[in-house]
């Protein structure tokens, strides 16, 4: 396999440039961050996959193209979210033709279907919702209709859902987390529904068996799969773990669904107005997400590409716990003793 990585150098993209070079498989990767630090075998380039003309050099000679890169968050410039997740991707589509690329797997997210209510145990029939409460989960839809209206003889794609992926090494979500657990300010939503998470190795390796699945001609082609760990537990629980095993207590202030939506739009009102385009506190996309459940039927994705998580929740919380005192005990002072 020669694989082509859009998003290399990001938290999933990482993980899955390792896994397929574990495969045997040859690898390139194109992100936009210049400071990507290579691994050995990996061709390494700095772009952009809004440039028709990068993107196009890039997916030169490949098998298959995994398209990781987008912009994520819950506010932003929403121009620049279409430029990125939706021109981006058309870029993508268009590259992948004009090589001869013959497989494409998409990262897209269960966001793509969040209505703003409960999705409790929802497979992928469920429809797209008529009004997104962010620009991220609407042009990651847009995108996804791209590549899945895209299947065809010449061109097999496949859109992979993973869910909140979390493990050793994200540079997104819990990084934002311990920031502002270090100057308490979390407050817990007053209630507490199940929700479904994934490790971000798992979420690797649902797309290796995805792009081998097209390439074996399985019948899995303009198919949409959720991917998660399958081991329901309460939001608040979740975080609670995450934030113990950084070393910080459970957040005891509370707040109320209603509240953290007035306080999201109030933020995003503000931000928009000063001109701010930094992602705020508290967002309505992000308070729908903290005030709703969210886990998935994963039986197509165990049916059609042999899905079966390698990693558990608890080994997986209990490697971010282990990474973590590893990294206070490197930041401790060393000990002088006096005789």
């Amino acid at each position: 396999m020669k694989a082509l990585v859009t998003g290399g150098a990001g938290f999933l993209g990482r993980n899955l440039v390792r896994l397929l070079l574990a495969e045997g498989a040859t690898v390139r990767c194109l992100d936009s961050r210049a400071e990507t630090l290579p691994q050995a075998g990996v061709d390494y380039r700095t772009g952009d996959v809004t440039d028709r003309g990068t993107m196009t050099s890039a997916a030169e000679g490949c098998d298959v193209v995994f398209h990781a890169a987008a912009r994520a968050g819950t506010f932003g410039d929403r121009a620049e979210y279409f430029r990125v997740n939706v021109g981006g991707t058309q870029n993508v589509l268009e590259a992948c033709r004009a090589g001869g690329v013959r497989h494409l797997v998409f990262t897209s997210t269960p966001s793509v279907i969040f209505n703003g209510q409960d999705l409790e145990g929802v497979d992928e029939s469920f429809p797209y919702p008529a009004h997104y409460e962010a620009a991220y989960p609407e042009t990651k839809a847009l995108a996804e209709r791209l590549v899945l209206a895209a299947n065809g003889p010449d061109l097999r794609t496949v859109a992979i859902r993973p869910h909140a992926l979390f493990g050793v090494g994200d540079n997104h979500l819990l990084p934002r987390m311990l920031a502002r657990a270090r100057v308490g300010r979390i407050r817990r939503i007053t209630v507490d529904k199940l929700i479904d998470v994934c490790h971000v190795e798992n979420a690797a390796m649902a797309h290796v068996l995805a792009a081998q699945k097209l390439m074996q001609g399985a019948p899995v082609g303009g198919k949409a799969y959720f991917i998660a760990q399958g081991e329901t537990i309460s939001m608040w629980k979740y975080i609670d773990r995450l934030l113990a095993a950084a070393g910080f207590p459970a957040p005891t202030r509370t707040m109320s669904p209603r509240f953290a939506y007035w306080l999201g739009w109030t933020f995003e009102t503000a931000y928009r107005v000063i001109g701010i385009q930094r992602e705020p506190p508290m967002t309505r996309y992000l308070a729908g997400e903290l005030s709703t459940a969210h886990w998935f039927d994963l039986t197509a994705a165990r049916r059609d590409l042999g899905y079966v998580p390698r990693i558990t929740l608890e080994q997986g919380l209990a490697d971010l716990a282990r990474h973590f005192a590893e990294e206070r005990a490197r930041e401790r002072p060393p000990q002088v003793a006096f005789s």
